[in-house]
């Protein structure tokens, strides 16, 4: 008998539905949290520690299109469903006493903080540069950034902030917004991802041409009765996200209205995936001629 998938998420209220999927509905699998997100997914997914990794859309494109480019054609996983349709909001976040810090524009040669290297806080930098003309500015240099600093989790990015080893950091909105509530750390903008924002992937091993590791099909079944229970329960969805995670009730429920989920979680809608290579081309994320390849990126498409 095979054994329960091993599931990696990110534990924030984007959870919700995976949690009912297996608390109402049944699904064996071990959901294991990474806080510091998508980028440490996937080096946990290369590595043999998870089996299906729910993260951003960016986060995974980014890490299978420099593989690729590397030359290694396999990446370690595919993209096999779509958990999230709406765009993710990102909080461009400061320290509570940088007055030398006012707007966005403040940040252009800073030091920016990301959870890691190919994470969706890393990427989405170089979005925002690229929206913002400071790629053409820093031609000459390998980032538009004079420092990239690593700091794996929520927490140290915040505390970097305030100690000035980064200037600023981008995290979901809501996450971000309980800090902005107690002062510990100032917002200066947002960004909105150009795409669909939460893809599920499950390593190379589960899937072929033909189908699907059965353990992935349940899954995603079960995720679809999950968001269904969510949908159709709110009030449980608010209490769940208010008192297992770290959100307010209102910000909970601020947050619903924002948030759509699909119907049918398997495949992926291939347009999305290729604007998604050629915004990361023009961003920098990818090489602009390089060997990034969409459809070899995906192994179920809708």
């Amino acid at each position: 008998m095979a054994s329960p998938l091993k599931v990696g998420y990110v534990p924030e209220h984007f959870s919700t539905p995976l949690h009912f999927a297996k608390r109402h509905y049944g699904l064996e699998a071990e959901l294991i949290p990474f806080p510091s997100g998508t980028g440490h997914m996937i080096t946990a997914l290369r590595g043999g520690e998870i089996d299906v990794g729910i993260g951003l859309t960016e986060g995974w494109v980014a890490g299978l299109g420099k593989s690729q480019e590397s030359g290694d054609p396999d990446g370690g996983y595919r993209l096999v469903g779509t958990y999230v349709e709406t765009p993710l909001c990102w909080a461009i976040s400061t320290g509570a006493n940088r007055p030398e810090i006012q707007n966005i524009d403040s940040l252009q040669g800073g030091k920016i903080g990301v959870s890691r290297i190919g994470s969706g806080s890393y990427v989405m930098g170089y979005v925002l540069a690229d929206l913002r003309g400071w790629l053409a500015a820093s031609q000459e240099q390998t980032s538009p950034f004079s420092d990239t600093v690593v700091l794996n989790t929520f927490e140290n990015l915040r505390k970097a902030v305030n100690s000035g080893e980064a200037d600023f950091f981008m995290w979901e909105h809501f996450t971000s917004k309980r800090y902005y509530d107690k002062g510990e750390i100032r917002r200066v903008g947002e960004i909105y991802t150009p795409w669909s924002s939460w893809k599920i992937v499950a390593t190379t091993s589960l899937v072929d041409a033909d189908k699907l590791d059965p353990r992935v099909e349940d899954l995603l079944e079960k995720l679809n009765l999950g968001i269904k229970h969510f949908n159709d329960n709110q009030e449980e969805a608010v209490q769940f996200i208010s008192t297992e995670l770290d959100y307010s009730e209102e910000d909970a429920r601020a947050w619903l209205d924002t948030v759509r989920f699909p119907e049918t979680t398997e495949g992926v809608d291939p347009a999305v995936i290729t604007k998604t290579v050629a915004i990361l081309r023009t961003a920098g994320v990818l090489a602009p001629t390089g060997d990034a390849d969409p459809d070899a990126m995906i192994a179920r498409r809708r």
